[in-house]
């Protein structure tokens, strides 16, 4: 794939859609693409958050280990960004994800993906209310499986 098509598909993420064409660019060629089969673990919960990944094929589940087990709370699919959440608060990775399916993905360092984000408000606004919504839905699947 050209350096002008991954930065098409970029457009296509809902928060890295609102970068600049050559923003969208630079984080294409500076970013790596991975691929991951089926049961693979991009990242475990506790891990230190050096990366975003953004999903071009296939499907990863988001679980998180409490005292009665795993716990699935998201799946995310093509043109879903995951990871971004322990990069903006310097936290340890707060869930585990594994591919579902075999996935290919951008892997976006810590730096360059938290560069992109900041220049960019509008980038910066759509990642708020990712994580809010996120948060939300985590809190409500906590509290279900809890009670």
């Amino acid at each position: 794939m050209s350096l002008a098509q991954e930065a098409e598909l970029i457009r296509q993420v809902p928060m890295l859609g609102q970068l600049e064409q050559a923003s969208r660019k630079m984080l294409c060629f500076a970013s790596e693409r991975v691929v991951f089969e089926a049961g693979q673990v991009l990242f475990r919960q506790g891990d230190a958050a050096d990366a975003a990944y953004v999903v071009i094929e296939g499907t990863v589940e988001i679980a998180v280990w409490t005292a009665g087990g795993s716990l699935l709370i998201n799946d995310v699919g093509q043109y879903e960004i995951l990871g971004e959440t322990g990069i903006f608060g310097d936290l340890p990775r707060s869930a585990t994800a594994t591919a579902k399916t075999r996935i290919e993905a951008l892997r976006i360092p810590r730096d360059l993906f938290y560069r992109m984000i900041h220049g960019s408000p509008d980038a910066a606004l759509h990642l708020s209310h990712v994580l809010a919504q996120r948060l939300a839905r985590t809190t409500a699947q906590l509290g279900m499986a809890a009670g």
